[in-house]
């Protein structure tokens, strides 16, 4: 069976290097036959998590629809920018709004228990991302995510994805496939 998988950025930047990289990630998910969907954060905004605020009004509608859509799919790709030196405010608040109970039939970690995840990162640093990927992994691992253990780590970025979208450095193409690879065959084992 072919795995369902979800693809997303940790940005609502409309040029993000981290959207192209789950964009190109998509691409590679699909051509190994996994049914492949990209979302973009920026179409799921919601408010600065606040108990206050939740006891008043409940869980947004965004945060609800995308709780909804990772729980229809088997694992997911996140493409994370590096915010000195971790993952972006926008996905911290949207993991967080997404762990919330929905409800006596929605637990709080419905979208993410028991999921496989992969984790990568684009920046136009040297390190490309990767010391962001060290506190997501840690995140994801404590809200019950089976994380693959590859990931990449694309450095100058600004400079690695032609006008299409697609990366041209061939190492770099090399280590996102090898972590696509592993999540499409992992949440197909799943």
């Amino acid at each position: 069976m072919s795995a369902k998988l979800l693809f997303l950025a940790g940005s609502a930047r409309k040029d993000s290097l981290n959207k192209k990289l789950a964009k190109a990630a998509t691409k590679i998910a699909e051509e190994q036959g996994a049914t492949a969907t990209f979302v973009d954060l920026k179409d799921y905004e919601m408010p600065i998590y606040d108990g206050d605020w939740e006891d008043e009004n409940g869980v947004p509608d965004a945060a609800k629809k995308l709780k909804q859509i990772f729980m229809d799919h088997d694992g997911f790709f996140i493409a994370s920018p590096e915010y000195n030196s971790g993952y972006s405010p926008l996905l911290k608040n949207t993991i967080d709004w997404m762990t919330r109970p929905m409800g006596d039939d929605v637990p709080g970690l419905a979208a993410f228990d028991g999921k496989i995840g992969a984790i990568s990162a684009a920046s136009p640093g040297g390190l490309g991302g990767m010391r962001g990927l060290v506190q997501l992994r840690m995140l994801l691992g404590n809200i019950n995510v089976h994380l693959i253990p590859a990931q990449a780590a694309i450095s100058s970025a600004h400079e690695s994805f032609d006008d299409e979208g697609n990366l041209t450095n061939e190492q770099q193409v090399k280590m996102l496939h090898n972590v696509v690879e592993q999540l499409v065959k992992t949440a197909e084992k799943k």
